[in-house]
């Protein structure tokens, strides 16, 4: 499906070696659009950077990771002067570390706090200081259903992306009389490799469809879990012309799990 708006715009995706991240530089690339990738893995992005240039795609990798502020700076400018002004930032670098309350640590606490809430304060600030003298832009976060429906074992997780969601609403706001849009896209269970650690058996995604009385945990109604390229088709819908009227959205992407919640 054509998404106008895309082709020839400059965007910038974190978390983009691997899963979620990299489908959505993908399909961006597929639209025509010029696509810098971020991610703390620089061996994956050079990699997926050298297939998209192979295709004609014009692509920058930008290895850091999104807690450092001043390194972020330093991409945001790189990425402006090489590829031109940044019209859309994703955030989709995230970090889930699982483990009852009883026994987390502090160090995972801090952790997946510094890049699920702090790293997207982080490169929004960045991003928004170019885009606002310019009156316009998309900001979209990758968030979870998780960050409505409480989960086991997952407390930090769904606390961080909670955080997030709010934080990319309130940047919303703060915008939007510049006419730069901040919405949100919320899978549920998606084939990533983050999803995969956290599987055990061999019927793991069977039991994640159907739903387990034992974690309280609803199924997923439409009888599959997501692939990245789902998440990726809704964040490039958020990021088109179609949704210049859009803002302060929170799309969920999870086959109906959250039910509506």
């Amino acid at each position: 499906m054509s998404r106008a708006g895309i082709s020839g715009a400059v965007c910038l995706v974190s978390g983009a070696g691997q899963g979620i991240g990299e489908a959505v530089a993908r399909s961006f690339a597929g639209h025509g659009g010029l696509v810098a990738l971020l991610d703390v893995n620089g061996t994956n992005i050079e990699r997926i950077v050298g297939e998209l240039r192979a295709q004609g795609v014009r692509a920058l990798a930008t290895p850091a990771d999104v807690r450092d502020g001043a390194a972020l700076e330093a991409i945001v400018d790189r990425v402006e002067r090489e590829l031109g002004p940044i019209a859309v930032l994703v955030h989709s670098a995230g970090l889930l570390r699982p483990g009852g309350i009883d026994e987390f640590a502090e160090i995972d606490w801090a952790d997946t706090f510094a890049v699920n809430v702090t790293g997207v304060f982080l490169l929004s600030r960045a991003v928004a200081r170019r885009m606002m003298p310019r009156r316009a832009g998309s900001i979209i976060t990758v968030g979870s259903n998780a960050a409505k429906v409480p989960r086991m074992h997952m407390s930090a997780y769904a606390a961080s992306k909670a955080a997030a969601v709010h934080f990319t609403k309130c940047l919303g706001l703060e915008l939007a009389g510049l006419g730069i849009r901040c919405n949100v896209v919320s899978p549920g269970s998606t084939d990533t490799p983050m999803q995969r650690a956290l599987w055990s058996g061999p019927d793991a995604m069977e039991r994640i469809v159907a739903g387990t009385l034992e974690s309280f945990r609803n199924g997923v109604p439409l009888g599959r879990i997501a692939v990245p390229d789902d998440i990726a088709e809704a964040v490039l819908f958020l990021a088109s012309d179609a949704a210049s009227h859009i803002t302060m959205h929170d799309l969920y992407v999870d086959g109906g799990a959250s039910l509506g919640a």
